[in-house]
């Protein structure tokens, strides 16, 4: 059995504390950071080995975006992923000891504007997701058997219910029906299986995000569900729970996302 975390920390040095809270009360084998504004030189290795996460595949960058998967248990075969023209380090994979091919992703924001020619971050998002949907589409096809894992903060929110309102969201970036679109054919043309939607009905509404502008955010409960993780057909067979963890927006350093997981 084994526990694996998807969790954008905003920033893996400030959350060292919510991070070791984490891994105290839930015990996770595996967590995948995203955001991890940190370069190489500057990660905390050693606080993170303290934690019993002795194994670290890391894509730092200085001062922004940056991924990272922590496992207690040994990596291999660790590649490094940059889509749509820029090299910011948003994408990781490596390979689990017992043989799972883990991606974790961060993929852009898309800035304000949900317009391809005023907004040149909307386009580049909406051309990330693409790039990737034609790269996993590819790796899934020619191995049906493979036990592979994608997870991480997709930045949308696919689904009616992944959102606090449908209507209104409609016109806002994360929930837009050129993001929705695309990313619901990444998943499917991949042949992946939304593990958090396999426990969790699409007639629920499950959110992983609460803005930081939102100091009601737990009454008015206005959040996404911007944080996923997609495994594919064989991996899906060996699902056992899956896992939102909401109180971790209302810890004493909380970043705007909490960690989802799966165990298997």
């Amino acid at each position: 059995m084994s526990k694996i975390f998807s969790w954008n920390a905003n920033s893996i040095r400030i959350r060292l504390g919510e991070l070791e809270r984490i891994v105290k009360e839930h015990n996770p084998d595996i967590i995948c950071i995203q955001e991890i504004k940190a370069k190489e030189e500057d990660f905390p290795f050693a606080d993170i080995n303290t934690l019993g996460f002795e194994h670290i595949a890391l894509y730092g960058m200085p001062g922004y975006n940056g991924v990272a998967i922590l496992a207690k248990r040994p990596l291999s075969d660790i590649k490094r992923y940059d889509w749509a023209g820029k090299a910011d380090a948003r994408h990781i994979s490596a390979v689990t000891d017992d043989g799972i091919e883990i991606h974790n992703i961060y993929v852009p924001a898309g800035g304000d504007i949900p317009d391809v020619t005023q907004n040149p971050a909307f386009a580049r998002k909406l051309k990330f997701i693409e790039e990737l949907t034609d790269f996993f589409s590819r790796n899934c096809q020619q191995n049906q058997n493979k036990r592979l894992l994608v997870c991480g903060d997709f930045n949308v929110a696919p689904l009616e219910n992944d959102v606090w309102n449908h209507k209104q969201m409609l016109k806002i970036i994360s929930h837009t029906p050129a993001e929705t679109e695309r990313l619901t054919k990444w998943y499917q043309t991949s042949g992946l299986v939304d593990a958090i939607r396999h426990f969790y009905p699409e007639s629920e509404k499950v959110f992983s995000w609460w803005s930081y502008r939102n100091p009601n955010w737990q009454t008015n409960n206005k959040g996404r569900r911007l944080d996923h993780i997609w495994v594919s057909k064989p991996l899906s067979r060996e699902l056992k729970k899956a896992f939102v963890l909401k109180d971790c927006r209302a810890l004493e350093k909380p970043s705007d996302h909490v960690p989802v997981g799966i165990e298997i």
